[in-house]
């Protein structure tokens, strides 16, 4: 197997990783609007739905900038979607958690949500959709294991 091909692999991975970020933001971005949420304030909140998280945690599971998240948090809080509590952990690291008005606002999406995945479970069949998310989870975690080396250099 040749670099080129791994190149050209490469290539098409991430244009196809592109192309379905861009789907999935216009799909969030659809399913929020009758919330009242944009797909960013929805993955924001999402992220501290179970547990209370500092806007540097929530950057990281997300895979986006600490400021992009923390300009989101504060529309949130500034809405009354979100607020900030103290962090037993440090103190000048505030953890973001959703309001009453956030979590209803996000149970809004589920119908919707849940019917999107049951379309794309029935186009994908319950096997090709278990192994789309294997194959995605381990491709990030791959990306993740040889960023460092991106530009060549470890």
């Amino acid at each position: 197997m040749s670099g080129s091909d791994d190149q050209e692999r490469l290539s098409r991975t991430a244009l196809g990783v592109f192309r379905l970020n861009g789907q999935f933001l216009a799909v969030s971005e659809e399913l929020a609007r009758p919330a009242g949420l944009t797909a960013a304030w929805w993955q924001v909140l999402g992220a501290v739905l179970h547990e209370p998280l500092p806007v540097s945690g929530i950057a990281r599971a997300m895979g986006i900038t600490r400021q992009s998240v923390q300009r989101i948090a504060d529309l949130l809080v500034g809405k009354g979607l979100a607020e900030y509590v103290p962090n037993p952990a440090h103190r000048r690291a505030k953890l973001l958690r959703p309001t009453e008005e956030g979590r209803a606002a996000v149970s809004r999406i589920g119908p919707g949500h849940a019917e999107f995945a049951a379309r794309l479970a029935e186009e994908l069949g319950a096997e090709g959709f278990a192994e789309t998310v294997r194959v995605l989870e381990r491709l990030s975690e791959a990306v993740d294991a040889v960023g460092g080396e991106a530009a060549g250099g470890a």
